[in-house]
């Protein structure tokens, strides 16, 4: 038993010794990097300026929202849906809105006939009780002063008593009164309505119908339309569900023009002077680099934003910045969609060579 204990510690130790020499040669074995899942893209360009793009509708990925928070009560339009220039893609409950703009529209319609029966001022049927009024005066009036004519001419004055006089002449006057008043009465209902009263009447029809232009906005705004023609690209609500109305609320819909696709390219701002509008650009599809297709310039955002989307290399920072170039592409010659990233390869300026100078050192002056 002993023999086999001093046996078994030098084989322990012999066995630890290859072990550890083991070790320290596979550790310093060279490592040999993983393949990739997918073959990058290889660009056809001699000089190439590499960007990321992504590909978006022509007329922009448009977020939709709702201008008047409420019940959807329909979705015309679903994904995938084409719609036309002012269609309903949703539709907001709007039976208060409805009730509110019926009321204005009544209350617009009492002010316009009122203002209609002023101007349709006088009646005929008023004026002839007028003039008839005033004949009756005209005759109390004559009838009058003949009672006052006979007293005037009684040669005896003690035939007729001073007060009977009094009261014919009072009965004259009161007579010529009533004829004047009815002559006003009678000029009154000819002249129709008064200027202030048809003015009073046209304001209140302006008020009116500033309050029905109020409803019939509120009205347009339990539906939204489309602004454009295109393609619904996504449908955030659904029948049944309320619709938030704000700023921080979700797009309703998005819709875009996918007759032509753009391509949003970032460069960034280290190869931006290398970058022509003219040169040839190709949009490589991710998953498979062997299907590209070429784009065509269409235009370049001057102001360079933040760079968003990094692709993991350890040249790129956070605070990169890149000059976004839009390109367009014809959805036959890639099957891409809005929303989806690709890889663009832009034919470049080659860098020029790098020329050493030597530093001339100035001497003091004396």
């Amino acid at each position: 038993m002993m023999i086999v204990r001093l046996a078994l510690l030098p084989i322990l130790s012999i066995a630890g010794i290859c072990l550890a020499a083991y070790s320290v040669h596979a550790g310093n074995l060279p490592i040999v990097p993983a393949m990739g899942i997918v073959t990058p893209a290889a660009s056809p360009f001699k000089t190439r300026v590499s960007a990321s793009g992504i590909i978006e509708a022509k007329s922009r990925n448009i977020a939709l929202g709702v201008g008047r928070p409420g019940l959807v009560t329909a979705l015309p339009h679903d994904i995938g849906s084409t719609a036309a220039s002012g269609d309903i893609l949703i539709q907001i409950d709007d039976r208060d809105t409805k009730a509110r703009l019926f009321a204005r529209r009544a209350e617009l319609l009492g002010t316009q006939q009122e203002l209609a029966r002023l101007k349709s001022l006088p009646r005929p049927e008023e004026v002839a009780p007028k003039a008839a009024a005033l004949e009756v005066r005209k005759a109390q009036l004559a009838d009058a002063q003949n009672l006052l004519e006979l007293a005037n001419k009684v040669a005896d004055p003690r035939a007729l008593s001073r007060e009977d006089l009094t009261r014919r002449q009072s009965a004259v006057r009161e007579a010529e009164a009533n004829v004047s008043e009815a002559q006003s009465q009678l000029q009154l209902i000819k002249a129709g309505a008064w200027q202030p009263d048809l003015d009073i009447a046209s304001a209140k029809i302006a008020v009116a119908q500033a309050a029905v232009s109020s409803a019939e906005a509120e009205q347009e705004q339990t539906q939204v339309r489309a602004p454009f023609a295109g393609e619904v690209l996504q449908v955030n609500v659904r029948v049944g569900e309320y619709a938030a109305a704000g700023q921080a609320a979700q797009a309703a819909i998005v819709l875009g023009d996918v007759t032509t696709l753009h391509v949003r390219a970032d460069i960034d701002e280290m190869d931006t002077w290398r970058f022509r509008p003219e040169a040839v650009a190709r949009a490589f599809l991710r998953g498979n680099p062997s299907i590209s297709a070429k784009i065509t310039f269409v235009a370049i955002e001057p102001l360079m934003v933040p760079k968003r989307s990094l692709t993991g290399s350890s040249r790129e920072q956070v605070d990169t910045r890149v000059l976004q170039v839009l390109y367009a592409l014809d959805p036959k010659d890639l099957p891409v969609k809005p929303g989806q990233l690709v890889d663009v390869s832009i034919e470049a300026t080659a860098a020029p060579e790098a020329q050493s100078q030597p530093i001339q050192s100035q001497g003091v002056p004396k």
